[in-house]
């Protein structure tokens, strides 16, 4: 049977801290909290995976490709050590064996939601790499990814930034890094995942301690 968890994306979804409840994955020391799925081990998911000190998982291949934002710690494959803030991108056919250390590890992690032409692998180091003013004042933006109306950027909100009212082409997706992100829905504090749905609409703004998220839209 499918395991299904928050699988119509024409519905809008709000993950706060206080909702997660961590789940034991196959691997001895590694919890997962699944945020969205559709399919059992192998799956379309969306998750934030979080590895104790010194634990691996076992060697895999990427059938449907993988996204992941490291949140905190060291993520550590054969490949190399990713710290936090590091966004890698590992298309269809890729394989690696994570290999965790000292330090443990969380990520934000998406499987299978790659394009089969989507191929450019990448690491980017976010600690180290460029901002862009944004669209009002009190936005910077840094691209991650763009490939067929699919956008990846992380968006630094300084205090009381206010932005206009927009549609969602395609839907948005946000995860908060730091700070609170507000709306008129509600408010959003560090550490909350964000799904709205194709043609949905906001007016997104800040308090007294700005934010930093993770946003992709035109995916949905």
């Amino acid at each position: 049977m499918t395991t299904l968890i928050n699988a119509d994306f024409k519905q809008r979804v709000v993950i706060r801290p206080a909702d997660y409840k961590w789940v034991d994955s196959p691997m001895p020391g590694v919890e997962r909290m699944m945020l969205d799925r559709i399919g059992d081990e192998v799956a379309r998911a969306t998750s934030i995976v979080r590895y104790a000190p010194y634990t691996s998982f076992s060697p895999h291949t990427h059938s449907g490709g993988e996204e992941f934002l490291v949140l905190d710690g060291v993520f550590s494959d054969e490949h190399q050590n990713y710290a936090k803030g590091s966004y890698v991108r590992n298309p269809i056919g890729t394989s690696h064996t994570p290999n965790i250390g000292k330090e443990g590890a969380t990520i934000l992690v998406k499987l299978h939601q790659f394009a089969q032409d989507d191929t450019e692998q990448k690491v980017i180091d976010t600690q180290n790499h460029p901002w862009h003013q944004g669209l009002v004042d009190g936005l910077t933006v840094m691209p991650l990814h763009e490939f067929k109306g699919e956008k990846v950027a992380l968006v630094k909100w300084s205090p009381n930034t206010q932005f206009q009212l927009h549609t969602h082409w395609g839907g948005e997706e946000i995860f908060v890094l730091e700070g609170t992100f507000y709306d008129e829905h509600g408010q959003y504090p560090t550490g909350t995942w964000l799904r709205s749905p194709h043609m949905s609409q906001h007016t997104p703004f800040t308090k007294e301690d700005g934010a930093l998220i993770y946003v992709k839209v035109g995916h949905l």
